[in-house]
Formats: C-alpha cells, sequence, structure tokens
C-alpha cells in the first residue's frame, strides 16, 4: 500500500499542474471599480462566515460532546428554553443581516454602471469637468465591434484605453443578445438589439487584459473574445494615430459585411467610420432604405400610419446583396423608411417597397 505521503503527492501534482496557469483576476483587478466590487465580494463574505462558521464548528463540538461514549456529558431531557441563547441566535443573524443589507444599498447606488465616475481610485477623485473616452460597443456574431466617436476610428475584437482616464460604453448588440465582460476592469453588462446600455469604468494599471461575451449567442460563442489594453496616455494616442493613418473604411455597406456571422476574427482597424453607424445599428437601419426604430416610435407616438403602414415592407435587391457579398445570407425583410422626418414622402425609396 502506498504511504499516506505518496498518497497527498498524488493528489497534489495534477491540482498544481492544473492550477499553474491560473490567474484569479476578479480577487486581483486593475481597474477601481472592479476593485470596489472585490472589496463588496469579500467583506458580504466575511459577515456570512461569522455565522456559518461558528454554526460548523458547534455543529462538530456537539456531535463530540454529546457522543454516547461520553457518559460524563450532562442530559436534560426537560431543557426547552434559554433566553441567553435564543438572543445570541437571532440577535447575530439580525445583526449581519442589517449590515449586508446597508453595504448593498451603498454599493447599489455607488457601483451603478450607469453612474458617471466619482474617483480614479481610492485617493484620487475625477477632476471635474473630465470628458470621459466614449466607446460605443456593438456585440456581432461572433465578434466585437469598438467604435471611437471622439476620433473616428473603430476596431474589431481590439479595445485600447488609456489608463486613470474615466471611460463611458455605450452597448448594443447586432442580432441576440450577448454580455459585455473585462474582469479585471468591472462587472458584465449585457448587449441586447434595438436596446442600450452603459457602463462607467476606469483602467488603473498598464497591461493586456482579457475581455469576452459572459451570455451564451451560438455556435461562436467560445471564441468570442478580444484583448482590453489598458496603455498610457502617450501610448493610446500612438496607436490611435496609427490607426488613423493605417486602417481601412468602416462604411455602412463594410458594416453590412462584417455584421454576418463569423468566428475567431482577427483584429481589425478602421480609419473611418460612417457618420452616426452606431446610431443607425441601435436603430436597426443601417440599411439606406429601412424605417429606424426611432422614427417608427415617433410615429407610434403621433398615432400611427394607418393601414398604408402595413404594406410598407422593404428588402436589400439582389444586385446590392451580391454587391455587399451576402447573397447566399438569408433574405430579410423590414420596414422601410418611408415616412421620416427628412423624407416624409418616401418617394425616393419607393423602387425599393415591395409589398407584402
Amino acid at each position: 500500500m502506498p504511504s499516506l505521503k505518496n498518497l497527498r503527492g498524488l493528489i497534489l501534482f495534477p491540482a498544481t499542474v492544473l492550477l499553474a496557469g491560473c490567474n484569479a483576476v476578479l480577487l486581483n483587478p486593475s481597474g477601481d471599480v472592479a476593485l470596489q466590487q472585490r472589496d463588496l465580494i469579500i467583506v458580504s463574505t466575511v459577515l456570512m462566515l461569522l455565522i456559518i462558521v461558528p454554526v460548523i464548528a458547534l455543529t462538530l463540538w456537539f456531535a463530540w460532546h454529546y457522543r454516547k461514549s461520553n457518559t460524563t456529558a450532562t442530559y436534560d431531557p426537560e431543557w426547552h428554553h434559554s433566553t441567553q441563547l435564543e438572543l445570541v441566535i437571532w440577535a447575530a443573524p439580525l445583526l449581519i443581516i442589517i449590515a449586508l443589507g446597508a453595504i448593498t444599498w451603498i454599493s447599489t447606488h455607488t457601483l451603478d454602471p450607469y453612474r458617471p465616475l466619482q474617483r480614479i481610485d481610492a485617493e484620487r477623485d475625477v477632476i471635474p469637468g473630465t470628458a470621459p473616452l466614449v466607446v460605443e460597443v456593438v456585440a456581432l456574431d461572433w465578434k466585437w465591434l469598438f467604435i471611437y466617436p471622439e476620433l473616428g476610428i473603430a476596431t474589431v475584437n481590439e479595445l485600447v484605453a488609456p489608463i486613470d482616464r474615466p471611460i463611458a460604453f455605450k452597448i448594443t448588440a447586432s442580432s441576440v443578445m450577448n454580455s459585455f465582460f473585462i474582469p479585471t476592469l468591472a462587472g458584465q453588462i449585457y448587449a441586447m438589439p434595438g436596446m442600450e446600455t452603459k457602463l462607467h469604468a476606469v483602467i488603473n494599471k498598464p497591461g493586456e487584459f482579457e475581455g469576452f461575451s459572459a451570455n451564451y449567442s451560438g455556435a461562436g460563442f467560445s471564441g468570442m473574445r478580444f484583448k482590453f489594453h489598458g496603455v498610457s496616455t502617450e501610448k493610446f494616442d500612438a496607436w490611435a494615430k496609427a490607426t488613423k493613418s493605417g486602417g481601412g473604411e468602416l462604411s455602412r455597406d463594410s458594416y453590412i459585411q462584417l455584421s454576418q456571422p463569423s468566428e475567431r476574427d482577427p483584429v481589425r482597424r478602421y480609419a473611418t467610420v460612417a457618420p452616426d453607424l452606431y446610431d443607425a445599428i441601435l436603430n436597426r437601419c443601417v440599411e439606406q432604405n429601412r424605417m429606424c426604430m426611432k422614427d417608427m416610435m415617433a410615429i407610434d407616438s403621433s398615432g400611427g400610419q394607418g393601414k398604408i403602414g402595413a404594406y410598407n415592407i422593404a428588402s436589400l435587391d439582389a444586385a446590392t446583396r451580391k454587391r455587399l457579398g451576402i447573397d447566399n445570407a438569408p433574405l430579410r425583410n423590414y420596414v422601410g423608411a418611408m415616412c421620416t422626418v427628412a423624407n416624409p414622402t418616401g418617394a425616393a425609396l419607393a423602387s425599393a417597397v415591395q409589398p407584402i
């Protein structure tokens, strides 16, 4: 029979090998928001252990002390109440629940992802008037598109941000729901088509970090990952300049091609971005002959189009689909842009409208 020491070695060796490359990023984040969330997890765990540990210890102690062979233990079958014991049993959990409730209330408001940052880290507040870096995030099938509206550039599966500068994420999706998650930066935020969610965060340490989708979205979900680079302001400016001078063009047509399902896409950079592309993605009207959701809602709020609106159906024609390289993709119909403010009659789009 192998000795206990050898058995312990056989058990620990595989565990050591499997865990050797692990990085507990949730417990060692590089962003202030994630750091506060880490502290919240630790404090909550410790408060709950104040009850769990004594209960487990007392359970083991009672089992040992009142074992059958211990004839010295006092046994009182008539015992039924102890005020002191009842006080401890009810007061301790009540105090812990009150403490957890207070912490939850405060942290829910402090760490609200929609709330602009009040501080850079525990020692530095955000200087009043500081403009955050705005990043528009689009979850595609199965890749991530990042648009920098202030710089007029965009990237696929690569996110770069300067350290110690607040970041304001605007997040949406092209087709199905995903979840935008950079563990070292902040908590996960859902990305949903036709809706915009927000996240405010900051990265405090330079480095390369992992970002991914935390919500299953189909066949290519496992490869829907990207690298997040926290760099100095000087390196960020240099990266933006290099992208501006060497990238391609992200037009509406090229976005339609990009949005087609694909897996494990390489990093791409775009030096120019079509005006209001993110707004068109959010409002589901990237195609030029498609009515935007905000226009539909404006019409609905005014009473609707009436019967004529039921026939306002359009789609990309065969020539356009072939030009964009999506002629093999499923044909999709949508509401045509007949009654927008800019085009109240829809006369220019009449040829694109196909009656049901």
